[in-house]
């Protein structure tokens, strides 16, 4: 006995409607996690061909038999200078700076001109407020300039760096 397909009666039209809307919204679900799949699949493969097959540049161009690059340091003497102040309150900064170069040649062109160099120090610190000195942007700047000044007073020689190695406000 064979069952009869069951009659649609007007209510279930809709109901057949509804149905494919959802089946609809499942596949539009389903596209779009496919893509975000496929989007993180391609973008790791990306991360990882760009990131990961690079040498690491310690790696690269590491021979050994290269001798160590040698840093030398020059100690300049100690300085105190009065700061440039707005309320007429004195203001001192007592520094002590090392110099770092990169080979003898540079030392033995800085100590002929070592006062020239005491010099350029003292004229830019004396101009120089409380405020400029504040965190290490600024202290970053100041070691910036005297690097400058300090390459412009012993040219054509450069120094590497500008050290400090003590610094006291009062």
């Amino acid at each position: 006995m064979a069952k009869k397909p069951a009659e649609k009666t007007e209510a279930e039209p809709g109901a057949e409607g509804a149905e494919g809307e959802a089946a609809g919204g499942k596949k539009k679900l389903f596209i779009m996690i496919g893509a975000g799949v496929a989007l993180l699949a391609v973008l790791g493969g990306a991360a990882f061909f760009f990131l990961g097959s690079k040498p690491k540049p310690a790696d690269a161009g590491h021979d050994a038999h290269a001798p160590a690059k040698t840093v030398m340091y020059v100690d300049l003497p100690d300085m105190t200078v009065n700061l440039s102040a707005v309320d007429g309150r004195a203001t001192y900064l007592k520094v002590k700076v090392a110099l770092e170069v990169s080979d003898k040649a540079t030392v033995e062109k800085i100590t002929p001109v070592l006062p020239r160099v005491l010099d350029a120090f003292q004229i830019y610190l004396r101009e120089l407020r409380v405020s400029d000195l504040d965190g290490s942007a600024g202290l970053y700047r100041v070691k910036e300039e005297l690097q400058r000044r300090i390459n412009t007073a012993i040219a054509p020689a450069r120094i590497d760096a500008v050290l400090f190695k003590e610094i006291l406000v009062q």
